[in-house]
């Protein structure tokens, strides 16, 4: 029986910039020629980048994507297949096609639309209904598209027309544990057809969305046997020899916070470089959270990025700048020390008799707290405007939740590198990134949280035990459990209440915050649109 060498293309694309994604392809093309490969897999849209959005309601998009789809053609060293957008009998497809001996020789539409979680596709797209099968050195290859696999149809289709072998491109984002999902669907599919599955996935940072590759190929009695790595570019040749997939190499798996922790590298890395930013700069306050971003960054992007600023009030322990100093010096970024104080008195003094003759709680809430957080966003965010560098936030999943953060304060900035994260996780994620090397006080670890904003302040004199606020925001958001249900496993009432009732009151909020990387099945993001103006009262 034909031997079939197929190349798997694990590229990081990028958004929009057809020529460089072209060049890309090409780049892996005849490196794939080089190692004997007869034919290249791409993952799903890698001319134009993924998610296009509404690009693709723009009819020149579709003109320059197929003037460069036909000149990639006639470049190509081997029979390649590409994905790309295509307008086709007065339609709209996302489209996988094989380009051989300069044309482009055959094309299959999508089947299924995704249309869920951050995906739009029916917005865009029709579906195709005709499977396509296409024969290289003797073998039927059937050709699917990413959410064709993870629903019955497509692959039974190509089964049906010939096809020995499943080739599938994918634009699959990364969320937790989203490894193990593709295997089951990957297998279903197995069940239902017979045929091996070789998966190429999408690999880099785009907005919101981290593309994990971990591209793999499954043989037809299910066995794993090709892993390719996850968060970073790869090239895999896979051999199909009598019929059969033959073994190959398989990637380690890490564990989840070593995952995590790469994707959120990955999301900072190219939104950075992707976007044209030089560097960035962070609000050190000696707090867990603004030191994992800054862990994050520098890893990312290289200490000679990025630049620290501790900007301490007059409620700022001292402990908290012996931390920040400290860990400054060990990741050798650039630290900037601006104590707030004289701002703060200057604040007090021009709203004095703005506030005469109100209720005392207009300035003894947390009106004096907010200015604190906003003299320091606007001190961010003057380096920013003078250097071009992006501000990093710092607010996490937890907080961005309940709004325990302050608009145009600590909110400020252009992207949040852990929106997505709990603050349990935060924890976990830093305990992870102190075993690659020190960085992280023990003391920010152990102390409690606190945002230092008054006397002898903790965040648990305002919000429950991070444990308890955690899982209720993950019952809600996550799994659309009822507060009934939730109190039902075991939550307090009164509890539950009280948070659900913050996470709807500060919809407003986190439609003001910057894009952040979504690391979790549900993110306050593009698969988050709850209405800010609403009165719909939750089961209890």
């Amino acid at each position: 029986m034909p031997k079939l060498r197929i190349a798997i293309a694990q590229i990081n694309c990028t958004v929009g910039d057809l020529a460089a994604n072209a060049a890309r392809i090409l780049d892996f093309a005849r490196r794939a020629k080089d190692q004997g490969a007869d034919l290249m897999l791409t993952p799903e849209l890698a001319l134009c980048g993924y998610p296009p959005e509404d690009l693709l309601l723009r009819p020149d998009f579709y003109r320059a994507c197929a003037r460069q789809l036909d000149e990639l053609a006639e470049q190509l060293p081997l029979p390649t297949v590409v994905g790309h957008p295509a307008e086709m009998d007065g339609a709209r497809y996302n489209c996988a096609s094989l380009l051989r001996n300069g044309e482009v020789e055959a094309t299959y539409r999508k089947f299924h639309l995704p249309n869920y979680e951050v995906f739009d596709e029916e917005r865009y797209f029709a579906s195709g209904n005709t499977p396509c099968v296409v024969d290289v050195k003797g073998v039927a290859c059937g050709i699917n598209i990413c959410a064709d696999v993870w629903e019955s149809g497509a692959a039974e289709a190509a089964h049906r027309a010939g096809a020995q072998l499943l080739l599938v491109l994918n634009a699959s984002p990364f969320h937790m544990h989203k490894q193990e999902e593709r295997y089951g669907v990957l297998n279903q599919r197995i069940r239902a057809t017979g045929m091996p599955v070789i998966y190429a996935n999408l690999v880099g940072g785009q907005d919101e969305l981290v593309f994990d590759g971990a591209s793999c190929v499954l043989d037809g009695q299910h066995r794993l046997t090709h892993q390719l790595p996850m968060f970073q570019e790869a090239l895999e040749v896979v051999d199909y020899q009598d019929g059969k997939i033959q073994p190959g190499a398989l990637a380690v798996e890490e564990s989840i916070e070593a995952q995590v922790y790469a994707a959120l590298k990955m999301g900072v890395k190219d939104y950075l470089g992707k976007n044209g930013f030089p560097g960035a700069i962070i609000g050190l306050s000696g707090g867990i959270d603004s030191a994992l971003t800054l862990c994050v960054a520098v890893d990312a992007l290289g200490a000679d990025k990025v630049r620290a600023v501790m900007m301490p009030s007059p409620y700022t322990a001292q402990m908290s700048l012996d931390d920040s100093r400290a860990m400054v010096k060990a990741l050798g970024v650039r630290y900037d020390e601006i104590p707030i104080a004289p701002a703060m008195e200057t604040y007090a003094a021009m709203l004095e008799p703005l506030f005469a003759g109100l209720p005392p709680t207009a300035w003894a809430d947390t009106t004096p707290e907010n200015i604190q957080a906003r003299i320091r966003g606007m001190v961010l965010m003057a380096l920013s405007n003078r250097t071009g560098s992006i501000v990093l936030t710092t607010g996490n999943k937890s907080e961005m939740a309940v709004g325990y953060a302050t608009l145009y304060g600590d909110m400020a900035g252009g992207f949040a590198v852990i929106k997505d994260v709990f603050k349990t996780f935060v924890y976990r994620l830093c305990h992870y990134r102190n075993t690659l090397s020190p960085a992280i006080p023990k003391n920010i670890i152990i102390r409690p949280p606190s945002a230092e904003l008054k006397p002898d302040q903790t965040d648990q004199d305002t919000l429950p035990p991070y444990e308890v606020l955690d899982a209720i925001i993950q019952g809600y958001m996550e799994q659309d459990l009822s507060p009934r249900q939730m109190v039902a496993q075991g939550q307090d009432e009164q509890v539950v209440r009280r948070v659900v009732g913050m996470l709807k009151r500060n919809e407003y909020k986190r439609r003001q915050s910057p894009v952040g990387i979504r690391i979790s099945r549900r993110g306050f993001g593009k698969d988050w649109r709850y209405p800010i103006t609403s009165r719909y009262q939750d089961e209890y």
